[in-house]
């Protein structure tokens, strides 16, 4: 990755400003802003300077203007200056479609909208996230391998296959933790639940890293992106964190939760305090600290299939705050935007399964009033499953793990399914599957209308 050049010393742009810089703050509209963005140094010096200026002096228009909506933050770069950020419209626009859509209520389209099948659509985000988050640090099990290990609670054959697998544990686990305060043990505790028998060295599990050889380089090229802070200020560093992460809505300055989630993410990257596992650590607690505050949609999004589409504006969103006076306002930009995208894709895939819903509905034709009135959401579901996979075989820990029932209710649903015609019971050595019958159609044919 080439690394983003670094803007001209402020101090000495400062130390002379010229008339044209502050006819640039007088007379531009959003003077942080170009075109509607919050651009780097990097970015500006390519695009043509306002008229009567050069890009030095429009650089300082635009920091001087960005100074006076700065806020300092009680967190620390390894040298000991503050990071900052700051509130442009972009920032503000985002955080209220957050505020709107990830807190209040899914709008869903019938026959989707059931409060049944909620935990469904939990189950399935949940394994979205536990298999693309292990793909940004290196998981290699293909997408139906990792599904199907999930669905069916078979024991992980391979490290990749144990990341995905402690991923989808530690997503879980998110849910009972969420009302407890940050803390170290916290910390090390949820570290230890996603690199759990994936790491080269066993003892460094849920263990803070012992030596400053740690540095962050592009696995493309080798090029150095960052070093993080030395291993003995991690215990102080991430105290400091916590307290950071627990703060309160009376804090000074306020800082909106997003905004204080997506910095608790930027944080564990930047101090990189394990040996491995450290994105996925981050990203997780990224999801803690939003569920924590009320944003019950976020355990239905998933991040990280939207940075793994673009893992190099991530990197470059931390090398931007780097370079730039630590202003982190690039990354949580970066991160609003990535949010914004997976509430996105959450509604697409309502609408597809609205859809599915209904070409259900059709396929079975005039049994679908007899079956809605005999079977539950869970087999109508797998009923659509069916009509569309044939070669399809089910289990009752694969039933039991996609909807997140007891194993009595699952067994009950199959069995129930065997029972009219619409699966077929086969024993696989100590294993009862339910595979598709042959006659499917006329199994349906025949169904109560």
């Amino acid at each position: 990755m080439k690394l983003p050049l670094s803007p001209p010393p402020l101090e000495i742009l400062m130390a002379h400003p010229e008339t044209a810089t502050f006819e640039l703050l007088l007379r531009t509209p959003q003077p942080a802003l170009v075109d509607g963005k919050y651009l780097h140094w990097d970015e500006l010096r390519h695009r043509p300077p306002p008229e009567g200026a050069n890009h030095e002096q429009w650089w300082l228009a635009l920091k001087m203007a960005r100074m006076t909506n700065n806020q300092v933050l009680p967190l620390m770069d390894k040298t000991g200056r503050h990071f900052t950020f700051s509130m442009p419209e972009p920032v503000v626009r985002s955080l209220h479609f957050i505020d709107r859509d990830t807190s209040g209520q899914i709008l869903m389209d019938d026959p989707v909208a059931t409060p049944q099948e909620r935990d469904r659509y939990l189950v399935s985000s949940l394994i979205e996230e536990a298999i693309t988050s292990s793909q940004l640090e290196g998981a290699s099990t293909t997408r139906r391998v990792a599904e199907d290990m999930l669905r069916a609670g078979r024991k992980p054959r391979t490290i990749s296959e144990q990341m995905i697998f402690n991923n989808y544990q530690a997503m879980q686990h998110i849910r009972t933790v969420r009302d407890e305060p940050l803390s170290l043990d916290l910390l090390l505790d949820l570290h230890r639940r996603v690199s759990d028998r994936t790491l080269d060295n066993p003892d460094e599990v849920g263990k803070l890293r012992q030596s400053d050889d740690m540095d962050v380089v592009d696995q493309r090229d080798g090029q150095l992106l960052h070093i993080p802070p030395s291993y003995k200020d991690l215990p102080d560093r991430l105290e400091k964190l916590c307290a950071f992460a627990n703060g309160s809505e009376d804090d000074v300055p306020y800082i909106h939760p997003v905004i204080r989630a997506i910095l608790l993410h930027f944080m564990i990257g930047y101090e990189h305090p394990f040996a491995d596992g450290n994105g996925r650590t981050a990203r997780a607690l990224f999801y803690w600290a939003m569920i924590r505050q009320g944003y019950w949609l976020m355990e239905y999004l998933s991040i990280s299939n939207i940075l793994r589409h673009a893992p190099a504006q991530y990197a470059r969103a931390y090398l931007h705050t780097e370079t730039d006076a630590n202003d982190t306002t690039y990354f949580v930009l970066h991160q609003l935007d990535v949010i914004h995208k997976a509430v996105d894709e959450l509604h697409a895939h309502l609408k597809r399964k609205a859809k599915e819903a209904r070409a259900t509905e059709r396929l079975l034709g005039a049994a679908m009033q007899h079956l809605r009135a005999q079977l539950n959401h869970r087999q109508i579901a797998l009923l659509g499953h069916v009509l569309k996979h044939r070669d399809a075989s089910y289990t009752i820990e694969s039933h039991r793990h996609s909807h997140a029932v007891a194993y009595a209710t699952a067994r009950a649903d199959l069995l129930q399914l065997a029972d009219i015609g619409l699966l077929k019971e086969q024993r696989h050595g100590k294993t009862l599957v339910f595979i598709v019958p042959d006659d499917l159609d006329r199994q349906i044919e025949h169904l109560p209308k």
